[in-house]
């Protein structure tokens, strides 16, 4: 049954069914990254780009191991920032944690824009990028404080259209092998430049950001319908669908091009299927492209706002965050904030150095949230939840830490920065509260000293 308790105390209105979960996480996963993806894994491998891509789902399962559980024993809007308050006991690392997720999703929010005011737009119009991206993430904004329902309904409909997109690719490259095309041995050809697993390993280090974006859910739980029940089946089916995607994709790759064909390209997807033959316009897949990017940007501002939302309930952001609209019943404070943050970063960082401070902020929280299940396995609660084996976060803990360490001393620098003010507003917003509950005490004395007054001179006393 669902955990009625947990939605009746909540602000939030529950509108988030099995399917729409399931297919809000399977957008998130599938962004635009693949249509370059499958060329950079090419590069690192060779033509077995299936192998790295079946690892990194293998990877990414287990940190979802980890949310599943956490999501399922505590289905509060804020996810991580949630899990780290539980399980540390210190604000300074919970805000710290919730804020990494916060920072993530903006800044890749921001870069998300660039993609979509990029080269995939000029087909269809020719215009400035900037204010361009700017506009993009406004109405990304609006959609947004409709409705978390119309937002995940309109993710439903770009959802269809990027595995449709997908699936064309595999389903062409099929109909030119079975008419005697391509060459399937490649998909067993490794880059022989470097040993086979040395090759596996660094490719699926790549292909391991291609599975992000599956832990955004975590923010939606206060939102889901029996979130205890549907959240376990709708993440894991999401990122196996996702998956098994992936590896079809890889395959179709490498038997319609050489690794060699596919590392120089920067759409191999697109070089993928002009090499079928079967005449596919190219324009066909600059609009699916433009379609899974704004799907990411949505996804990904949903999580930011519910996540901010979260953050001002716990006391670790302004309360002025956890305004909702009365009528729609959504975040809209936190929604204007995230959204101005995102349109800042749009107007000063480039495309690639936001991804990559994107994946550097995830992995501090995933290593949070990996830890947090464990030191979470004491406290107990009232109602059942999805449980992992102990070894699962403990592998997920070391996957992370080793993809931690692949990051630049410039990526670095950038997310310190951003924590840098990330701690400024945790250190702002402590000391509105200690000076606010300050002014309480002192506004209570005069009426104590009055009390005690009345006391000594015989008053009635309550």
């Amino acid at each position: 049954m669902p955990n009625l308790a947990s939605q009746q105390s909540s602000k939030l209105k529950q509108s988030i069914t099995g399917p729409l979960l399931f297919l809000f996480i399977l957008g998130d996963v599938l962004g635009a990254g693949i249509y370059a993806l499958v060329g950079k894994v090419a590069g690192e491998v060779g033509g077995a780009v299936w192998i790295p891509l079946a690892l990194a789902l293998f990877l990414a399962m287990l940190t979802a191991a980890s949310y599943a559980e956490l999501v399922t024993k505590y289905p509060k809007a804020g996810g991580a920032a949630v899990f780290a308050e539980r399980a540390f006991k210190v604000p300074l690392i919970s805000f710290l944690v919730g804020f990494c997720m916060l920072a993530a999703g903006v800044t890749s929010a921001a870069g998300l824009s660039l993609a979509f005011a990029g080269d995939y737009l000029k087909p269809f119009l020719d215009v400035p990028a900037t204010p361009t991206a700017l506009v993009f993430l406004l109405l990304i904004a609006l959609l947004n404080a409709r409705g978390v329902k119309e937002s995940v309904r309109a993710n439903v409909v770009m959802t269809v259209i990027e595995v449709s997109g997908l699936v064309l690719v595999i389903v062409v490259v099929g109909l030119m092998f079975g008419r005697g095309g391509g060459d399937a041995s490649r998909v067993l050809e490794f880059n022989p430049a470097v040993s086979p697993g040395a090759g596996i390993l660094a490719a699926s280090l790549l292909a391991y950001y291609s599975f992000v974006g599956f832990e955004t859910s975590a923010n939606v739980a206060e939102e889901v319908l029996d979130v205890q029940r549907v959240y376990p089946k709708a993440l894991f089916g999401a990122l196996l669908t996702a998956g098994g995607i992936y590896v079809l994709i890889g395959l179709a790759s490498s038997i319609a091009l050489s690794a060699d064909d596919l590392s120089s390209s920067s759409g191999p997807l697109l070089q993928v299927v002009q090499a079928t033959g079967f005449g596919i316009p190219d324009w066909l897949f600059g609009l699916i492209a433009l379609v899974a990017v704004a799907n990411g940007a949505l996804l990904t501002m949903i999580m930011a706002s519910r996540l901010a939302y979260g953050m001002a309930e716990q006391s670790l952001l302004p309360p002025v965050m956890g305004r909702v609209l009365p009528g729609r019943r959504t975040p809209w404070v936190a929604i204007a904030v995230t959204t101005l943050a995102a349109m800042a970063l749009t107007a000063t960082g480039d495309l690639s150095s936001l991804a990559e401070t994107v994946v550097l902020l995830l992995l501090f929280v995933f290593i949070s949230t990996d830890v947090a299940v464990l030191v979470l396995r004491k406290d107990e609660v009232q109602h059942k939840h999805f449980r992992v084996p102990v070894i699962l976060p403990c592998l997920a803990l070391a996957s992370c830490v080793l993809l931690l360490f692949q990051q630049g001393p410039d990526i670095w620098l950038r997310a310190a920065v951003l924590l840098g003010i990330g701690l400024g507003l945790f250190l702002l917003t402590r000391w509105s509260h200690t000076r606010g509950q300050r002014g309480r005490t002192s506004d209570q004395e005069p009426l104590t000293r009055a009390g005690r007054a009345r006391g000594e001179t015989g008053s009635p006393m309550l």
